[in-house]
């Protein structure tokens, strides 16, 4: 099972191109993980993008609108997804500055949130990753979640 994020646009703050990359190194020893980035641009266009690069997979959409999970709960859900043998990968979909298309939000099996405060896609990305490295601690009962 593979485990993805698909970004709209670059990183290009510092700081968060080294949690990224560091999150990522983490990532790696869990299996399969992939940090995609597609263009970036309007929400229609970043929209299609998305559902083009996530084709086959579970879709979950990070939204304002979406559903808060503790981490444990989270972690949780992601073993539900490692479980299921229908599930093959899991697309965490990262969207423009605008937001996503309604159509994206429909074809979504999962709106996820990370918080009722706005943040800047970098740093969503980042605490996004946290979380799923997070999330994997907690399954494999490691230390770091303590």
């Amino acid at each position: 099972m593979t485990f993805r994020i698909i970004a709209a646009g670059k990183t290009s703050h510092q700081y968060a191109k080294t949690g990224i990359a560091e999150y990522v190194k983490r990532l790696k020893r869990y299996g399969k993980f992939e940090l995609i980035h597609v263009k970036d641009g309007d929400s229609a266009s970043v929209s299609k993008r998305l559902l083009e690069a996530a084709k086959g997979s579970v879709l979950v959409t990070m939204d304002e609108r979406g559903q808060e999970f503790t981490s444990t709960a989270f972690a949780n859900k992601m073993q539900g997804w490692t479980d299921d043998p229908s599930v093959k990968s899991v697309s965490f979909l990262i969207g423009a500055s605008d937001g996503h298309t309604e159509e994206l939000r429909k074809q979504s099996h999962l709106l996820l949130r990370l918080s009722k405060m706005t943040m800047m896609h970098e740093l969503a990305l980042l605490v996004l990753l946290e979380q799923i490295y997070r999330g994997q601690t907690i399954l494999r009962g490691e230390p770091y979640h303590r």
